[in-house]
């Protein structure tokens, strides 16, 4: 998919294709760290098995012939020199190389490169790495990741160099380790590293070199050292015991299903001092509106209008397990009415981010499903709304965050370039200087954070002592964990730049065990927070014999 998309872009061209020999190549070459064949052996049947029980949409490992793809490119069979600090190539395999003139080489196969050949191209090799392992993505790494429940794995494209030690990060993420499943897990990781190249060599185009490689320059000033271990495929010994370990997990798993339920309720403090005095706050002292058992209530955004704060939540039913928008009241005693369904669509509707301009109420709910970004206007507040236009389409968008400033529009929102990839850790910028126009430039650093810790937005960006602050969501252990509020330092059309400068965690209560939104208006402040509950006797039951019959089929 990557190779297609840059044949068919107009930023760049792939003109020569290298080979290894095939004869080189080792029968298990998916597991080059491989201790031994038996170890080879119990990996690949473990990844057989992985892929039969979890089936991947869209499939990231299903075969494709390259050469219905480069029929009309040149190719080279290169075998590679075997040297102490690598793998390089022939003085006539090089020479045969730099006769192309090559920007850029694509490094997707081959061991650790050395010598000559890293000086090929005028920008030379870009390679992946993943975490601190040096490998492809995917592979040894991911099985220790997952089965030790190592929390989040960062991945970077680099430029290799023929200076000793030395590697220019081009770009790097951060995403959330897969819990239960090594071939889910890599699925992810392999749709979103996809995009990385793609990126790259489109902002060299459109920057040129001396911009694209001050940046590059000015991103890897500071000294790096790695620490981790470096991964290898288990010997059997340890095998056994990390899959005896995984497999008590995911028992525990759904053992923990069978017994309880996790809920989303809201928590809010009515706070009779200034605004920006109810941001100061103990989360431990917050009242707790918990739903029925057969709903959950989040994304919570608060309007005050007519002494009244009226929330916007996203809320969605057993019945129906798809959300809408509803609406409830707070009182000046601080005690909330029933919400009320307000906006409904035949696709699941989340995150309402409501805003006023020119004195009307307008509303942008997360639709991703439905794979646009639309704009509602309030008709009759707070109950009656209709959709004005469509921002964008096209694009699998999720939690849009609106920001005004100086009569420019700026639109921060997680973006999934691949179907496939999480929509939890790549958060894009748009700026327009009319909201209603459909015409967003993308931000040309985008994405602008790429890192599952702090990327998706959490609430509205707010003003805070003279300085703008951007809650986002850390979804490092489970899907909106907890939250960092974020110091905007820069925003502008080329630049932006934002610190941590504050960490949210659930641990105020032992039944939270994630929060992921705030907001605020006059005194109100509102937080949503995922809630452990206990099932009842009927329902615990119905899972079990839900879950025998599941292991039965399993067998069967």
């Amino acid at each position: 998919m990557m190779i297609e998309k840059i044949m068919g872009s107009d930023y760049a061209e792939i003109i020569l294709l290298i080979k290894q020999d095939d004869s080189l190549r080792p029968k298990n070459h998916q597991y080059p760290t491989a201790n031994g064949k038996f170890e080879t052996f119990l990996l690949s049947a473990y990844w057989k098995l992985d892929q039969r029980l979890n089936k991947l949409s869209p499939h990231a490992f299903e075969p494709k012939n390259l050469q219905l793809l480069s029929s009309n490119i040149p190719y080279m069979i290169v075998r590679p020199v075997q040297q102490v600090s690598g793998e390089s190539f022939s003085e006539e395999d090089c020479e045969k190389v730099q006769e192309y003139e090559l920007d850029v080489l694509i490094k997707l196969g081959f061991g650790a490169l050395s010598g000559k050949v890293l000086s090929s191209a005028k920008y030379g090799i870009w390679s992946y790495q993943h975490g601190d392992n040096g490998i492809y993505p995917g592979g040894a790494a991911s099985f220790r990741e997952v089965f030790e429940g190592l929390g989040e794995t960062d991945f970077s494209l680099r430029i290799l160099t023929e200076e000793c030690g030395k590697e220019s990060i081009l770009c790097r993420s951060y995403e959330q380790t897969g819990k239960l499943s090594v071939c889910n897990y890599n699925n992810i990781i392999y749709w979103k590293t996809s995009a990385f190249i793609l990126r790259k060599l489109r902002e060299l185009h459109k920057l040129g070199e001396k911009l694209f490689f001050e940046r590059v320059q000015q991103d890897n000033q500071h000294p790096v050292f790695y620490s981790k271990t470096k991964h290898t495929i288990p010997k059997t010994s340890e095998w056994i015991g990390l899959m005896l370990r995984h497999l008590q997990k995911i028992i525990n798993l759904k053992v923990k299903k069978v017994f309880y339920f996790d809920q989303y309720i809201l928590l809010f403090d009515v706070n009779q001092c200034s605004e920006l005095s109810s941001l100061i706050s103990r989360l431990s002292s917050y009242k707790k509106m918990i739903p029925p058992r057969d709903r959950f209530w989040a994304d919570p955004f608060v309007v005050y209008e007519n002494r009244k704060h009226y929330v916007f939540i996203e809320e969605v039913t057993a019945q129906s397990n798809r959300g809408h928008i509803s609406c409830f009241v707070i009182d000046e005693d601080g005690t909330p009415s029933v919400p009320k369904k307000i906006i409904e669509e035949p696709y699941h509707m989340s995150y309402p981010f409501v805003f006023s301009h020119n004195d009307e109420y307008y509303m942008i709910p997360e639709t991703g499903a439905n794979k646009t970004i639309d704009l509602y206007k309030c008709i009759d507040f707070p109950e009656k709304w209709e959709k004005v236009t469509t921002l964008m389409k096209d694009v699998q968008a999720y939690d849009a965050t609106l920001f005004q400033k100086q009569g420019k529009w700026w639109l921060f929102v997680n973006v999934c370039e691949n179907e496939g990839m999480s929509s939890l850790d790549e958060l894009f910028l748009f700026f327009s200087e009319d909201l209603f126009s459909g015409n967003w430039i993308p931000h040309v650093k985008n994405p602008i954070v790429s890192d599952v810790r702090a990327a998706r937005p959490a609430g509205k960006i707010f003003s805070y002592n003279g300085n703008l602050y951007r809650p986002s969501q850390n979804s490092s252990k489970i899907y909106g964990y907890g939250m960092k509020i974020n110091h905007i330092i820069t925003l502008t059309e080329t630049e932006y730049k934002e610190e941590c400068v504050n960490d949210i965690e659930p641990l105020w209560d032992k039944k939270i065990i994630a929060v992921h939104t705030l907001n605020f208006v006059n005194g109100v402040t509102i937080i949503d927070g995922l809630m452990k509950r206990t099932r009842y006797p009927s329902a615990i039951f119905r899972r079990f014999r839900r879950l025998w019959r599941q292991l039965r089929d399993n067998v069967r």
